[in-house]
């Protein structure tokens, strides 16, 4: 017994893990979760269909059977009207005894049929309204893996957007703005260069000039002594 309890409880872990695995496929698949539904309500809809079947066959049946009740009720009516009028009394009570258990059979039969075709009407009711929730099912599988579709190549749309980086383009343009800076600051730097040797040159020019007019007053200072000196010796 405990053996027993301990299998039943392992088949129904592993059915509970079966599930769920089958659930989580089902869950990324929504396809198959349709496909599984739909298939799942189209076989219940046939063995509704085969059971409709033979309750439409008992309705059928039970019918008939009231409408030859009924015939040979009005047949029995007419056999007794018949021989009561022929004084034929046995054959009367004969006749009495075949209707009263044919009216008791109408009706069990009336009371029967009208069970049998409540129950086809109902079953009917059913086959028509599980049709129509397959055809629902149907549409609604179409469109929202429409849908479902539509939002997928969106998101891929937004990845590879997301995917596509400038950073590179932008690298590479700093690197040549770079370059003509460079370019720019050398060339620059070439006329500071040259700027600067003229003001050299210039400087120098002025400071030769500067000696040359201080050696020029030297002279014209021991000249203007020299005469002097020989002024006072006459």
């Amino acid at each position: 017994m405990a053996s027993s309890n301990f299998f039943g409880r392992i088949g129904n872990l592993f059915s509970g893990f079966l599930s769920l695995f089958v659930s989580g496929i089902e869950k990324n698949n929504p396809e198959i979760a349709y496909e599984n539904s739909i298939n799942s309500m189209k076989a219940n809809y046939d063995r509704l269909k085969t059971a409709a079947g033979a309750i439409i066959r008992q309705r059928d049946d039970v019918t008939t059977r009231l409408h030859n009740a009924k015939q040979k009720q009005a047949q029995l009516e007419a056999n007794l009207q018949q021989a009561m009028d022929t004084n034929q009394d046995d054959l009367a009570v004969s006749i009495l005894q075949m209707k009263n258990d044919n009216d008791q059979a109408v009706t069990e039969l009336t009371a029967e049929a009208e069970t049998a075709m409540a129950e086809a009407e109902k079953i009917k009711d059913a086959l028509l309204e599980m049709k129509s929730e397959i055809k629902r099912v149907e549409e609604e599988r179409d469109r929202n893996l429409a849908k479902l579709a539509g939002a997928k190549a969106k998101i891929q749309i937004h990845n590879q957007l997301e995917g596509l980086s400038i950073d590179a383009e932008i690298r590479a343009l700093d690197n040549v703005r770079g370059h003509i800076a460079n370019v720019i600051s050398e060339a620059n730097l070439g006329d500071e260069l040259r700027g600067a040797d003229l003001d050299v040159r210039m400087k120098s020019l002025q400071k030769g000039a500067s000696r040359a007019t201080a050696e020029a007053q030297l002279a014209q200072l021991k000249a203007a002594r020299a005469q002097g000196g020989a002024a006072k010796q006459m």
